[in-house]
């Protein structure tokens, strides 16, 4: 039996290193593979039903609250640290400079070594958004669709991939929620990048927080994002994410 799955919040700590130049050429800070070095993996538990008594010939108005865990969306959440380094492509180092408090991007992809950083772009979500949902499993009416979570309207700050320069707002963008709910431009935003060369390759991506912020559960946090996953109906397959890191 699948216990953790869907939109349950994995802490994961993120240990990176970012090669921005070899002896065979220079580069320009290419997103790189990250390490995932801890995990917890969380989900919410079903409220406990609450009781009325009835008596025959009453007739009672009530008004009912309840929830569902999403059957489309994954959550992660947690810190990154690491270094930029100059080195060959051994990995052999020159110097090295630690990051206190990092900021760039972390991405999260079904690519595990494909992806075309050079041919980035915004995800369509207006053209787009329906192909994916479809891909998902994702009825047009659902509240959660990828639509009614990123918007157009939304804005995020300036940020790049691979040299690739994204100006503020370029993006659809979603915020994800601090302790006291959605938080609004300029923290926890995350926005949908796709290689150009496969439109359904998307790529989530989590403009990282410089020096950490208090995320949805009161504690500090270098990034939080979600990812797309089908659990509709009778679908229990888990989906491979791959993790890439970019520090500036």
């Amino acid at each position: 039996m699948r216990t953790v799955k869907k939109l349950v919040p994995l802490f994961v700590a993120i240990v990176l290193i970012v090669i921005i130049c070899s002896l065979n050429g220079v580069f320009a800070g290419l997103p790189t593979g990250a390490d995932i070095t801890f995990n917890v993996t969380t989900r919410a538990d079903p409220d406990t039903a609450e009781n009325h008594d009835a008596n025959a010939g009453n007739v009672t108005y009530m008004t009912l609250y309840g929830y569902s865990v999403t059957q489309s969306w994954q959550g992660y959440y947690g810190n990154v640290s690491g270094t930029i380094m100059l080195a060959d492509q051994n990995d052999a180092v020159l110097y090295n400079w630690s990051l206190v408090d990092p900021e760039g991007e972390v991405y999260a992809s079904e690519n595990g070594t494909g992806i075309d950083w050079g041919n980035i772009a915004c995800f369509d979500l207006a053209n787009d958004h329906q192909d994916l949902e479809t891909w998902f499993n994702i009825s047009t009416d659902d509240v959660d669709g990828v639509n009614e979570t990123f918007s157009d309207d939304n804005t995020h700050e300036r940020f790049y991939t691979a040299g690739t320069e994204f100006t503020p707002g370029q993006c659809a963008t979603a915020y994800l929620f601090n302790n006291t709910g959605a938080s609004g431009a300029n923290t926890w935003e995350e926005v949908i990048l796709t290689d150009q060369s496969d439109t359904v390759q998307t790529i989530f991506t989590s403009l990282i927080e410089e020096g950490g912020a208090v995320g949805f559960d009161g504690n500090n946090y270098d990034f939080q994002m979600i990812v797309l996953e089908d659990g509709h109906g009778t679908d229990t397959d888990y989906r491979d994410y791959y993790f890439y890191v970019e520090l500036e």
